[in-house]
């Protein structure tokens, strides 16, 4: 999310609620203002009926009292001890025209207020004004987008806080590999001084190692230089890259006592992608490590396998014949921080993961497998 934004929406949210519980309440207590004005007038027409000695001034007071009752806009139907509607107000037309309609509209007044009985006239089933209705309703509405609001102020806080945590992170990783690279160019240097003092066949397989090693270095310091940063879209080749991938972990797995074999089984034509080589190198690295832990003294073997997929994309598939994973820890494998592990951070399935999905669309994922332990990964 960009800088702000997250902020201006609360703030205009915040506005909208506001506004809406101004007006609200600007207009419920304009209709209140309007009964006690209509009340009044009622009141004032009934006293003066009272005093008013005149054969029609009982009648009029009570066209009046009808008129007042319409003019609150009470639903309203009074049925006599039959049950028989013998009145009605701000009833809708259609209904008001069917007495066995207003018998059911009745009923539905009566969910609403508790009928007003009375002995002499029957029962009078009234309803709720528009007013009523919306004080129930408003309510509800602002209590919940304040909760709402309340909880993505929470989130944002929490995201924000993230987001500056892992520009911190970003910053440091950054920055340590760029100390590295002081070493690294120093050590090319001795690399180069040692061969051209001249080497025989033992000395420069070590030396050899050596130039690898250091190769390896840099592209480590070439990972950390990729984070925080926007994901690269080049054409990369998967099959090259498992295949130095394992050449390098051949060199360096025991050979006598457990031995461990890496057997690395390419496609026939290379399998090209988009994506990031540096960070596909690194997630891929994770599973190979973690295979070559599993098998740490008892031996075994590896297997890399790379093909490409019929609707376009790749397949990688790293397996071993260790002790696997129990059915009650693959749940929890890729969480950050499980490790099976004592010496394990824990971050390592998690960072591959988030490489291949985040940064390349793809999966990760544990697949099942007779004995030890089998990772697939699938890139579009």
């Amino acid at each position: 999310m960009r800088r702000g934004l997250p902020e201006l929406v609360i703030g205009v949210l915040l506005l909208v609620l506001l506004s809406s519980y101004v007006l609200v309440t600007r207009r419920a207590v304009f209709d209140l203002q309007s009964e006690a004005r209509s009340s009044s007038q009622m009141y004032a027409r009934i006293f003066r009926a009272t005093s008013d000695t005149s054969e029609d001034a009982s009648k009029l007071a009570l066209l009046d009292l009808t008129t007042s009752i319409s003019a609150q806009g009470i639903p309203l139907v009074v049925t006599d001890t039959k049950g028989t509607p013998i009145f009605n107000a701000n009833v809708p037309a259609d209904i008001a025209a069917d007495s066995a309609k207003l018998r059911v509209y009745a009923r539905e007044l009566d969910l609403e207020n508790r009928p007003v009985i009375d002995s002499l006239t029957g029962q009078i089933h009234f309803g709720n004004t528009a007013l009523v209705k919306w004080l129930r309703i408003i309510p509800i509405v602002q209590a919940a987008s304040a909760l709402v609001l309340l909880f993505a102020a929470v989130y944002i806080v929490r995201t924000r806080g993230n987001a500056e945590r892992e520009r911190v992170w970003a910053g440091m990783a950054r920055e340590s590999a760029h100390q590295l690279g002081t070493p690294l160019s120093s050590l090319s240097g001795w690399i180069e001084i040692i061969e051209e003092r001249g080497t025989d066949g033992p000395t420069q397989a070590v030396v050899d190692n050596m130039r690898a090693d250091m190769l390896r270095l840099d592209r480590v310091a070439h990972r950390f230089e990729r984070i925080g940063r926007e994901p690269r879209r080049d054409d990369v080749d998967v099959s090259a890259l498992v295949e130095r991938l394992g050449t390098y972990f051949r060199a360096r797995v025991p050979k006598l006592k457990h031995a461990v074999t890496i057997d690395i089984r390419p496609p026939d034509e290379p399998v090209l992608i988009k994506g990031d080589a540096v960070l596909l190198e690194w997630a891929l690295e994770v599973l190979v490590k973690n295979a070559v832990d599993a098998l740490a003294g008892r031996g075994g073997r590896i297997e890399l396998l790379t093909a490409a997929r019929a609707e376009g994309g790749a397949r990688v598939s790293v397996s071993d014949d260790g002790p696997g994973i129990s059915r009650e820890l693959r749940g929890r494998i890729f969480e950050p921080g499980f490790s099976t592990k004592t010496s394990g951070w824990g971050i390592g399935l998690s960072l591959a993961r988030r490489i291949v999905s985040e940064n390349h669309g793809g999966t990760l994922r544990l697949i099942p497998s007779d004995r030890g332990a089998s990772f697939e990964i699938i890139l579009p």
